[in-house]
């Protein structure tokens, strides 16, 4: 379940009690009973990070233009379509953008049985192309007009052309003075070269990562515990990487039959 958007600078918004809630002062709150009872308290990871591969592309994205200043694809309430001046980066750096308008923020999804992705709006409405190359966020259902295919740009890491269901790109045309998105591109070029930012929480290799890491999260006194006697460091680093790797348990029956075999040899 994709979670609202925050942005850089927001504030918290604090949640309204309820009246008998606030009547009752001395029933324990949720958040107290998580508190006193120890349990870990879990925190979604929104920072934004850039896509490096088709794969990498889902939940809520930052779809970055070949502009200058730095824009990118947003939408409005009327589904119309337009380049979005950004102003959350580092440095001049539009690999480090974030969005600071949620017209900026499209919900990426794997089509169903395709490599095509689905780009809902804010609104609640896809990101389609029509036969002109024209887009629009108007769409409530998704059609081949509303899948669109990410490619990977040849010698260019992290930057993806987006392909329609005609063969075409969008790409950004600044000839009028202002930048105008269309989809019409017989081919890839510069100004069909994107970056994609997208929420830390949704990249595989990052989620597994965090994944890995908590699976290693063991003491050695929990290992020692387990196991039933003390450990050598070469013993505890073979049952950590078991842990990540999911042959635990057969790994920890061979150190407790080793030690059995020690114990009356």
């Amino acid at each position: 379940m994709v979670k609202p958007l925050h942005f850089k600078g927001d504030k918290k918004q604090k949640k309204r009690k309820r009246a008998a809630e606030a009547d009752d002062a001395d029933a324990p709150t949720s958040k107290a009973l998580a508190t006193t009872s120890g349990a870990p308290q879990s925190v979604d990871d929104d920072s934004w990070v850039t896509a490096d591969v088709p794969g990498d592309v889902a939940g809520p994205v930052l779809i970055v233009l070949p502009t200058e200043p730095p824009a990118c694809l947003a939408c409005d309430a009327n589904g119309k379509v337009f380049a979005s001046t950004i102003e959350n980066f580092v440095d001049g750096d539009p690999t480090t953008a974030e969005p600071h308008d949620v017209r900026q923020v499209f919900v990426a999804n794997r089509v169903a049985g395709t490599e095509n992705i689905s780009l809902k709006g804010h609104h609640g409405r896809y990101l389609g192309c029509d036969k002109y190359g024209i887009f629009n966020a108007n769409s409530t259902a998704i059609s081949a007009e509303e899948s669109f295919l990410f490619i990977p740009v040849p010698d260019n890491p992290s930057a993806f052309s987006i392909q329609t269901q005609r063969d075409t790109f969008l790409i950004i045309d600044e000839s009028g003075g202002k930048p105008t998105v269309r989809g019409d591109a017989d081919s890839i070029t510069f100004n069909t070269t994107l970056r994609i930012r997208m929420q830390a929480r949704f990249k595989p290799k990052l989620r597994a990562s965090k994944e890995e890491k908590a699976l290693s999260k063991i003491s050695r006194k929990e290992l020692e515990d387990i196991i039933g006697r003390r450990l050598e460091d070469d013993e505890v680093k073979k049952l950590k990487k078991a842990r990540r790797e999911g042959n635990f348990h057969e790994v920890t029956l061979d150190l407790k039959v080793k030690s059995s075999h020690d114990k009356y040899a």
